[in-house]
């Protein structure tokens, strides 16, 4: 598959698995041109299309003279293609069982193997601390997606207070595979905070052994990582014969 077809898929599954609903979106390096990246019309997840997909630049500015509405908040994606080198792949979403980690102190912490690209810290941004309470708490200009990805940093997951999260990956693949077990992780550290005891959640080794050869192996190559992603494109009625 190329890349805008990986992204079609991905929008699909997404929004087959709640991730993504009405709202929220997910991006792709342009693989011939690092300083692009596609994303879709402003468009529900469920409704994406191979032409739907727009190219834009990394200000967040549509190319090739494309002049359909794009999403408000595709500056996330911008800043962080701008400021990671290493991102192929930025999501935003605002899935309902994370929502919860937004608006307290409580860590968001992987605690499932599924999720062990999250790693060790999840910060949480608040537009408010740059920008004021006069803001919609929605990403709207570039400024706003920097400051994001300033919090985000080297991570790969950042909290957005009262908004949702922003997640990336080295791949649309390897991010999918992640953001399909994050709301299953948050309902799994929900339970396990109204229980006696504290929460083991996952360390930096055992991390690094999920996402390596021995363990969950999710290169573009990889059958495991395969198994699972034809399986989505099978639930959404896309060819997953590969």
């Amino acid at each position: 598959m190329t890349v805008v077809a990986d992204l079609v898929a991905a929008n699909r599954i997404l929004a087959h698995h709640q991730v993504l609903n009405a709202y929220g979106h997910i991006s792709a390096r342009d693989p011939e041109d690092a300083k692009a990246f596609y994303l879709s019309r402003s468009l529900s997840a469920s409704q994406v299309g191979e032409n739907d997909i727009m190219r834009f630049d990394l200000e967040g500015e549509a190319m090739d003279g494309d002049s359909r509405p794009p999403y408000l908040e595709r500056f996330i994606h911008a800043a962080i293609y701008a400021s990671r080198p290493d991102v192929n792949c930025v999501l935003h979403a605002h899935t309902e069982e994370i929502l919860p980690f937004t608006i307290t102190s409580e860590p968001f912490q992987a605690v499932i193997r599924g999720v062990s690209d999250i790693g060790t810290q999840v910060p949480r941004w608040d537009i408010r601390t740059g920008f004021g309470d006069g803001t919609n708490l929605l990403v709207t200009t570039i400024e706003h997606g920097r400051d994001l990805a300033d919090t985000l940093g080297d991570n790969a997951m950042a909290l957005m207070r009262g908004h949702g999260f922003v997640s990336c990956g080295p791949s649309v693949l390897r991010t999918v595979s992640t953001a399909v077990n994050l709301p299953r992780n948050a309902r799994v550290l929900l339970a396990a905070r109204q229980m006696r005891g504290p929460v083991v959640a996952m360390s930096a080794a055992e991390m690094a052994g999920v996402s390596g050869a021995g363990g969950r192996d999710l290169g573009p190559d990889s059958p495991a990582a395969r198994r699972g992603w034809n399986l989505w494109l099978a639930e959404v009625g896309l060819d997953g014969a590969q």
